[in-house]
């Protein structure tokens, strides 16, 4: 039973301060799961930019820094190459990694530099209240598009997928059980991607913004399996075979 329901010893003992139904409270315990799960707590540094995703430091169990926006993808780079022997993960949010920090994501990718990366797709700019971000569905409201948005939005797994030096990019939805435990499930071969020393790799995580998208936690849900993965289809994009070990 505490196997099941206990907290991961990743995890500290403090509540999370996120939104009701926001994606990261998921996707936190989901990423302490695996480092547990790996034995690798001990050599784990995380890597937080602002906006919701800078809370990580306040709830991870393991060494995780804070570092401006957009520039996870260097600090990433620069600890790894003097640490090769820890496992850098940089958990990044849209408007951090597919705007601000757009030309650090995409050179680290083309270097092969070995780290994780886990690219939370919210579809809006979370903690600044809701402005349009990269991948703003195009139609979609947002606190700078009051008519919706006009143009396409951007769509970085398949980017990251195109660049030579990526080892495994990927995308999953937190929109129910089966895309929980599919983000499970490639957040391990992500990680062990790192263990083995295959490269870069990317999952992106489609997850639901309650507040920003006002919605309640259920419609929310809905509006992430209807709309967000009609146009950011959950799926392996690129794989390098035997990185995971299987």
């Amino acid at each position: 039973m505490r196997r099941l329901f206990g907290r991961p010893e990743a995890l500290k003992e403090a509540p999370f301060r996120f939104c009701p139904g926001c994606g990261h409270g998921i996707l936190h315990r989901l990423l302490a799961e695996c480092v547990d799960a790996l034995g690798i707590r001990e050599r784990t540094i995380g890597i937080a930019p602002v906006g919701c995703a800078v809370f990580a430091y306040d709830f991870f169990n393991f060494d995780v820094i804070e570092v401006p926006h957009g520039r996870p993808p260097a600090a990433a780079t620069g600890i790894k190459r003097v640490l090769p022997d820890r496992v850098v993960i940089s958990y990044q949010g849209d408007g951090d990694l597919a705007a601000i920090g757009t030309a650090e994501i995409i050179h680290a990718a083309a270097r092969g530099e070995c780290i994780t990366v886990v690219f939370v797709n919210n579809a809006t700019y979370g903690m600044t209240g809701g402005q349009m971000a990269p991948t703003t569905l195009r139609g979609q409201w947002s606190t700078t598009t009051p008519r919706g948005r006009q143009e396409p939005p951007l769509r970085v797994a398949e980017l990251m997928a195109a660049i030579e030096g990526t080892a495994l990019v990927a995308r999953t939805a937190l929109d129910g059980p089966r895309g929980v435990l599919k983000t499970k499930a490639l957040l391990m071969k992500a990680l062990k991607y790192q263990l083995r020393n295959k490269g870069f790799s990317l999952l992106e995580v489609l997850a639901p913004c309650p507040t920003n998208w006002r919605m309640s936690p259920l419609q929310s849900l809905q509006w992430l399996s209807r709309e967000m993965a009609k146009v950011f289809p959950p799926g392996v994009l690129k794989d390098s075979p035997g990185g995971d070990g299987a």
